[in-house]
């Protein structure tokens, strides 16, 4: 059974730090590089967002009587399979695992242009994701 107040509390958390990062996607490069805990501090929103809306992703897809998909990739696309999010749009943001496992695990020295434009497309994408979990969970 789904839990809607795990699923809320999660989504809060996660719109509560995409309104901190709000002010550092607004610098453009230059400036988002002069300061460098601007960087840290966007890797550290960046991780817990993802984070969150993995734990998110397996709990629907598990609770739906799904096996949980092999990776953190994958469980963005098993949404679409079960109706949760449009194909295209998991397909969109599916990547934000990969941005999460190297801020993670630092694969290799983190790429400052690569956490700025993730941080991005994150403005751009995880409100609509929060909206479709969201309308999901309204109508389970």
């Amino acid at each position: 059974m789904i839990d809607k107040t795990l699923i809320i509390r999660k989504i809060t958390l996660i719109s509560e730090d995409f309104e901190a990062l709000k002010l550092l996607a607004q610098l453009d490069y230059e400036d988002y590089v002069a300061e460098p805990t601007d960087e840290v501090l966007t890797e550290r929103y960046l991780e817990r967002m993802i984070g969150r809306m993995i734990d998110i992703n397996y709990h629907l897809i598990t609770e739906e009587g799904h096996k949980p998909p092999p990776d953190y990739f994958q469980s963005f696309l098993k949404l679409a399979d079960i109706g949760i999010l449009p194909r295209d749009f998991a397909e969109q943001i599916a990547p934000c695992a990969g941005l999460r496992n190297r801020i993670v695990h630092e694969y290799d020295e983190i790429d400052c242009k690569k956490v700025y434009e993730g941080l991005q497309v994150a403005m751009r994408d995880i409100p609509r994701y929060l909206k479709l979990v969201s309308d999901f969970i309204e109508k389970v």
